[in-house]
């Protein structure tokens, strides 16, 4: 499955904007990703492995917070994951 990187993140991956992992699950493929690019850990989980809240995951065009399986939900070699950051901050003077 294709996994595509967001550019703040590109650093741990060698620059690549799209890596390609195996993976039966949503949660599969992510441990896969980080296993191959252990950089990538710390952005995505928590200490208690779970995806950090920032974090958006979207399996094809679905984000997975509103897939009934979230994380577990099926995937195949021919899927693609896309992962988003949320960015905040700014100030209004």
């Amino acid at each position: 499955m294709k996994i595509h990187i967001p550019t703040p993140l590109r650093s741990y991956t060698g620059g690549l904007e799209t890596v390609e992992v195996a993976g039966a699950t949503v949660n599969g493929a992510l441990e896969q990703l980080t296993t191959t690019y252990p950089g990538l850990r710390a952005n995505l989980f928590t200490a208690e492995g779970k995806l950090r809240s920032f974090v958006n995951v979207y399996l094809n065009d679905e984000d997975i917070r509103y897939l009934p399986a979230k994380e577990e939900s099926a995937a195949k070699d021919s899927d693609e994951l896309t992962i988003i950051p949320s960015i905040a901050g700014g100030c209004c003077r």
